[in-house]
């Protein structure tokens, strides 16, 4: 039997309306252009998405462990809910795609189908992701990414869990701002030349996680005449900080079912 899933849809009269407040704000704001809105979608739509958000040990995660950053990521989609996944079908569609292009003044932008990056994001106690510069590039599509959009998925989080999204000026002297990760809240950024990141670790109780749903939004620069700089992510150290620069290690955090059911196919096979 087929589960009927109640639809979620972007309104593009309020989603314009929305645009048209906030692109000042968004342009001149500093250290970058960003924005910050909080109560982004109804609630209702962040506590499906919470229903279907796998805990650390239940899906394949990303796992990233190294001096820059301690996180878990998804990759592709192949685990999204159901739910889920018509939400990221939203925040890709044409109508939000016109949101965007008219709140930064970004046009002709591209969705990235393949989650390139992109996705769900979990941190454990004790993550955290180091201030950076994005990635400019998509090393599948070679288009030049302009865009984040971050929608955060935690509920009764306290400001002594740590967890901030801190923005840093170009000289890495100082955090312009701090955006807590708190339920419904998004963050939309230019990703140009941004310093960004949650560089300390997280020290939330060892029973949560912070949770965001991350999108990454492209543009065709090639022959645009723009100097746009093909880059990998670029950690920068804070003031007193050092930043060992080493090898990625990244592996693939799997449930003992799908080791079991591996082990399984291995023995059958052998016999």
């Amino acid at each position: 039997m087929t589960t009927m899933i109640e639809p979620f849809h972007f309104s593009a009269e309020a989603l314009t309306e929305l645009a048209d407040a906030n692109k000042e704000r968004f342009q001149n704001a500093q250290p970058f252009p960003h924005i910050v809105f909080d109560d982004f979608v109804p609630e209702w739509v962040l506590d499906r998405v919470l229903e279907e958000f796998p805990d650390p040990g239940d899906v394949p995660w990303k796992e990233f462990k190294q001096s820059t950053s301690k996180k878990l990521a998804s990759e592709g989609d192949a685990f999204f809910g159901d739910f889920t996944r018509q939400v990221f079908a939203e925040l890709n569609s044409a109508t939000f795609l016109q949101f965007l292009e008219r709140l930064t003044g970004v046009d002709a932008l591209i969705p990235d189908p393949y989650f390139f990056g992109g996705g769900l994001h979990q941190i454990e106690a004790g993550g955290f992701l180091k201030v950076h510069v994005d990635f400019a590039r998509h090393e599948k599509l070679h288009i030049d990414r302009r865009l984040n959009a971050i929608i955060y998925l935690n509920k009764d989080w306290e400001p002594s869990y740590g967890g901030a999204l801190e923005f840093w000026d170009t000289d890495m002297t100082h955090a312009v701002e701090s955006v807590l990760p708190v339920f419904n809240r998004c963050v939309v950024f230019s990703t140009v030349g941004a310093c960004h990141g949650h560089p300390d670790p997280l020290a939330c109780p060892p029973d949560r996680t912070r949770r965001s749903m991350a999108l990454f939004y492209y543009r065709n620069d090639l022959g645009e005449g723009e100097d746009l700089e093909d880059h990998d992510s670029r950690y920068r150290a804070r003031p007193g900080e050092k930043i060992r620069s080493g090898r990625t290690v990244v592996k693939r955090i799997t449930p003992p079912i799908l080791l079991d059911a591996a082990r399984n196919l291995r023995e059958r096979r052998q016999k």
